[in-house]
């Protein structure tokens, strides 16, 4: 399809253009993941533990999202 008929298309808004685009090489910027090891204490670990079961998630999760929240409130700060 030719980017003039994918926007007409887009234009009408009367036909759903998801199915033809090609989504299988989508990618979100800055979004690449990548392996690192972290060694905490026993009782850190514990304690992360205990927040993951609350929450009903995984330690890494409750990880993740504690550090992503640290790291937007020291941006904000600065």
């Amino acid at each position: 399809m030719k980017a003039k008929e994918l926007d007409d298309k887009f234009d009408s808004g009367k036909d759903d253009i998801v199915d033809d685009l090609d989504l299988s090489t989508l990618k979100r910027p800055n979004q690449a993941q990548r392996r690192v090891n972290v060694d905490f204490p026993e009782w850190m670990i514990a304690s992360l533990d205990r927040e993951a079961a609350r929450l009903g998630v995984t330690r890494q999760s409750v990880i993740k999202v504690w550090l992503a929240e640290r790291l937007e409130s020291t941006s904000r700060a600065r």
